[in-house]
This record gives structure tokens, sequence and C-alpha cells, in this order.
């Protein structure tokens, strides 16, 4: 599918009182993509490499984008609940579920509520849980960093990847800058994981892949493998020359692998 042939449909859908905005695109079999804390772009060349192959549902998580914040949400399980709604509003029942980063987390709460509509699980770079000791953070805390320091963790190539503001629209700062601030509002405090989120995951029983950039320098090999392993159907997968974010680094290969996991017969 081509970016002439590619359309995209933004709405804004009322969901337990927050004006949650979603983007559809593509045809067939549901796929719900759940973004990282870097937000959602409809320009991203992942979009459309999915959209030709699945009904693509992509929301705004609350705080993100254009989507509200209320003031009772305060945890990637509230959202995951919110995008529950979201799945009864679109009348979507069994679905395919993708998440990157926090994506993976919420992708993770939602799997562990209804295992039995969700068809396949692809997590990429996830976070969410704690597996090493308790006085020591399994994942660097990149609010503690200056940005270039950060930047280095979170790409394979920081240059190429870097958001440079004085190139982009008072929306599109407006934006990035919301994003990160609700992305500490919710993982602060723990640190970017639900204590109770690992006690559930046994119930994610449906063919799992969990993927990471080799040049991650956020989510370690070792927390990937330690994660994939409290999920009874899981396996791992590295995409080489990409760091946090496969999909935007590497995303026809990424594209590739994840679609052939999710088209491959039970």
């Amino acid at each position: 599918m081509s970016r002439e042939t590619f359309c995209l449909k933004t709405t804004t859908i009322k969901i337990a009182g927050i004006d949650l905005e979603v983007f559809e695109a593509g045809e067939g079999a549901p796929l719900l993509w759940l973004h990282s804390g870097q937000g959602f772009n409809l320009k991203d060349e992942f979009v459309p490499l999915f959209a030709a192959h699945r009904r693509l549902i992509v929301p705004s998580h609350p705080g993100f984008g254009r989507s509200g914040l209320p003031d009772w949400l305060d945890s990637m399980d509230d959202i995951a609940h919110v995008h529950l709604e979201l799945l009864a509003a679109l009348g979507v029942d069994s679905f395919d579920l993708v998440g990157c980063s926090i994506g993976g987390w919420i992708a993770a709460e939602i799997a562990t509520k209804i295992p039995e509509r969700v068809r396949r699980l692809a997590m990429i770079g996830p976070v969410g849980i704690k597996v090493g000791p308790t006085d020591k953070l399994d994942l660097p805390d990149i609010f503690a960093m200056p940005q270039e320091e950060a930047n280095k963790l979170l790409r394979h190539d920081p240059e190429r990847m870097k958001l440079d503001p004085r190139t982009m629209s008072e929306d599109e700062v407006t934006i990035m800058v919301r994003n990160r601030e609700t992305l500490a509002l919710l993982t602060w405090e723990p640190w970017m994981h639900n204590p109770k989120l690992k006690h559930r995951l046994h119930r994610v029983n449906m063919p799992a892949l969990f993927v990471r950039g080799a040049s991650d320098g956020f989510v370690s090999a070792e927390y990937l493998a330690a994660y994939a392993k409290l999920l009874p159907k899981a396996r791992t997968l590295t995409i080489d020359e990409a760091g946090h974010a496969p999909h935007l680094e590497q995303p026809a290969v990424l594209a590739e692998a994840v679609l052939e996991f999710l088209e491959r017969a039970p």
C-alpha cells in the first residue's frame, strides 16, 4: 500500500468520559496497536506496512496526542480498561495486539484481563514488570539524565532519529511535551512497572512474541528474556541495527517479522 493510496481516519470517541483520539486504517482482521511514550505519528513508515494487511486501530492513550487525561486516571492498568471500552464501542471482539514500550505494558495488562479474546500478542521493547532486586532499577531512569544521554540508550542511530523542535509545528511540539509529561506522571513511582502484573501473566496463554532492538540500552536482553519466561507460549526476537523503537528504525524488517508471526497458522 503506497502513501498515495493510504487512507487513515482520525476520530474522537468519548470513552469513560474521556475524549479519546483514535486512528484507523486498512481492512481485514483487527489489529490494536498501542504506541510508546513517544506517541503515535501517522507519518511513520510502519503504519502503511501494517494497514496493508489489517484493520489497524491506534488509540492515543489518555494524556497522549490529543486524548484527554481525567484526574482519576493514574496508571497503565487504568488505560487498559479505557482501551477495553474502546474495543467494545468499535464492536471488536477477537483481535491481535501489538504494543511498543509502555504500549507493551498496556498490552500485557489487557491480555491478562481478556486472554480468550486476544488472538496473538506482540510486544516491542515492553516494560511493565520488575524482575531484578528491589534495590536496583531494571530500567534506566531516563528522566534523571540529559536528553542526549537518553537518546543514546534509546536509539541505534541517535543522530538520524533526533527530533529537532525547530522543524516541528507548534502543535507537534505541544504534543511532544505533553507526551513526555504524561509518561513521567504515569511511570514515575513505581518506576516503569506494576508490581501486580507479573503475578497475572500466567493467564496470557495465547502465542506471544517479544521483540527487542539489538542496540536497545533501555530494555536489556536479560529483562526481555525474564519477561518472556512469565508467559506460557512466548518467544523472543532481536532486530539488528535498531534500538528501543525498531518499528521506527527498521520498520520494514519489524513489520515483516511481526506480520509473519500474526498470520502464522495455529
